[in-house]
This record gives C-alpha cells, structure tokens and sequence, in this order.
C-alpha cells in the first residue's frame, strides 16, 4: 500500500542515495494511487453495486476529519499533511477490504482504527509498523465476524436496498447476500468436499469467484498502471503471486481433487488488490531488494494457508500484519553492504 510514502522517498521505488535523480511529490503519488484503484472500483460497482461508493465517501470525510484533528492535538502542520492525500488512499483500501453492505457505523470505525490507531498513535506518517488498512480489517474482522461476513450477492445491484442497509435499516438479508467463492471453498473443504462439486456452485465463476474475475482484472490493470508510472516496484507484486500460486500449485499438484487451483486463489478475494496496492506500502513492508521478495513471498505463504485450512476465509490480511513484525529481522538480514565495503557478517 502506498499510503503513507517516506518524505524522501525517490522515483524508482528501488533506487537510493546516491541515485536520486529526481524529486517526487507525496501529493501526485497519492493521487496517482487513487487514479490506479478506479479500474477496480469500477469492476466492483458493475459486479456488486454502487453501495461500495457510499462508503468511499464516508470512509474518505472520516478519513480527513480524523487525520485533521490528530494533526492538531500533535501540533503538527494540518494543510500539507491532510490534503497529500495518503489518508484517502489508507480510506479507500479499508472500504474496498469490507464488505460494501456494512453498516455505516463500522466503516467509520475502520477508518478511525487505521488513522488515529495503526498510523498516529505509532507517531503518524512513515513511522507505523502495521499497515493501516490491513490492521483495520483484521480488527473489524474479529470484532464483527457476523457483518463481516455479509457480502451481496453478485448480480444484486439495487442500489436503494445497499443504501438502506448501510443507513443501518433491518439486515434480514438472507436472500439478498451470498457466500463468497472463498467462503465457499473453505466450507467445502472442511466438509472433505471434492473441489469439482464446489466450483459447480453459483459462487464460482471461470477460474474464480464470480464476478471476483473482473475485480481482479480491474485491480490487475491499476497495478500495472502503477508500474508503468514507476510508482511502485515489481517485487512485491511479483513475489506475492508467486508465493501465492506456488503454495497452491503444489497443493493442488499433489491433491487436486481436494485444493483448488493457483488460478482461483489468484482471481478470488482481494489478491491482486493487495499484490498492487497493499504490499506495496513503503513504510509496512521491507525496504530492501531482497527483503521486499521475503516480504511479499512471506504473505502469500501465509494468506494460502490461512485461506485453506483457517477460521477466517481470507488470509491476506493476517499474512500481512505477521509479516510487517518480521520486516525489522528480514531488513537487517538482507541490508546490502555500504558502497565500497565490504559486507561483513552479523554474529
């Protein structure tokens, strides 16, 4: 996730000092973000409703309220730092990791968890250890479990039902929800269910969930804007589809009438949205060339286990936070040495 760049940060994401040819500006790479997520966003709205756009406004104003008001109490200049748009970005990746249906109330308690909790009270900008949406998600995710779990339907695009239940109106939605191809997946698998009988469910779409598909290939098309503009660097992205898909090719070499293929973990859920936008993060996740391959490998690892054999089903998040502990270790371990020394090693 690009929310919260270091101040000095340079335009090749894996270049340093002495090679800074340019200087770039937070606000234009902020909005360069946001830019990269409306293929996504766009797909979502096709696919499962406009709702999604009610809480991006809502997470958007809570989101620069919450960084305004943190920034004054810390005596901190509140203009500049508000309107570099990296609270939009850390706003937008809470909403697009939620359900679009949720009551208003927990989206704006997302979005406080990731602004006043996972970002200021770690000394705000470039200073957190965890990243901000993904701590939000695994908070709300513990904490509401039942709503979390309500996902529309794919197809079911009435915008006037989405607007009442995010309003907070009765939510006897059984007939307006469904389960989403992962959820599905890993019900099926605790049920030692044959993966062929489950990808025959309406969940289920080509290689993924439906309708998940194009969400993915929006997110897909953001990140490969990102990388065309040199907003972010190819590893994370990279490593984490092959940590991701490997994990799962084995698997599924080994058993495929019980694990489903790479292909559907990598068009299902929220992959290519956090191979692109959250991974992606400088300050979360390692800042080296070889730890950034650790790092995203790390999480893909992480999210395919959690995904199959978990309580929760999607894994991303978790692998995310678990990893942002050991960035500390893997950056230490994987420092180059300085330029015309020789590396010496650690005992």
């Amino acid at each position: 996730m690009a929310a919260q760049p270091r101040r000095n940060r340079v335009s090749d994401p894996d270049m340093s000092s002495p090679h800074i040819r340019k200087p770039v500006s937070v606000q234009r790479e902020m909005f360069t973000v946001l830019l990269a997520l409306v293929p996504g966003i766009t797909a979502y709205v096709w696919q499962i409703g406009a709702g999604i756009l009610v809480n991006l406004v809502l997470a958007s104003l809570t989101a620069l309220a919450a960084e305004a008001l943190v920034l004054k109490l810390r005596a901190r200049p509140v203009a500049i730092t508000v309107t570099d748009g990296s609270a939009l970005v850390t706003a937008w990746l809470v909403v697009l990791a939620l359900p679009s249906i949720v009551p208003w109330w927990l989206t704006v308690l997302a979005v406080l968890v990731a602004i006043v909790g996972a970002k200021h009270l770690y000394g705000g900008i470039g200073q957190n250890p965890f990243n901000p949406a993904m701590a939000a998600y695994c908070a709300m995710i513990v904490a509401y479990p039942a709503l979390m779990s309500q996902w529309p339907a794919i197809g079911n695009t009435d915008f006037t039902t989405q607007w009442h239940l995010i309003l907070g109106g009765e939510r006897a939605i059984d007939g307006l929800t469904g389960a989403t191809a992962l959820d599905a997946m890993r019900t099926g698998l605790r049920g030692h269910t044959d993966v062929t009988s489950i990808l025959s469910s309406s969940a289920f779409g080509f290689v993924g969930g439906r309708g998940w598909e194009w969400i993915a290939l929006g997110h897909l098309l953001g990140g490969l804007f990102l990388l065309a503009t040199r907003t972010i660097s190819w590893r994370q992205p990279l490593s984490f589809i092959i940590g991701l898909g490997l994990t799962a090719s084995v698997f599924w070499l080994i058993a495929p009438e019980r694990f489903p293929s790479p292909l559907f973990h990598l068009a299902s859920g929220g992959a290519m949205l956090a191979a692109f936008f959250i991974l992606t993060d400088p300050v979360t996740s390692s800042t080296t060339p070889r730890g950034k391959l650790i790092f995203a490998v790390g999480v893909g690892i992480i999210a395919w286990f959690v995904r199959t054999f978990g309580a929760y089903p999607e894994g991303i998040a978790f692998g995310v936070l678990l990893m942002n502990l050991c960035v500390p270790l893997i950056d230490r371990s994987t420092q180059p040495a300085t330029f015309g020394q020789r590396k010496e090693k650690r005992p």
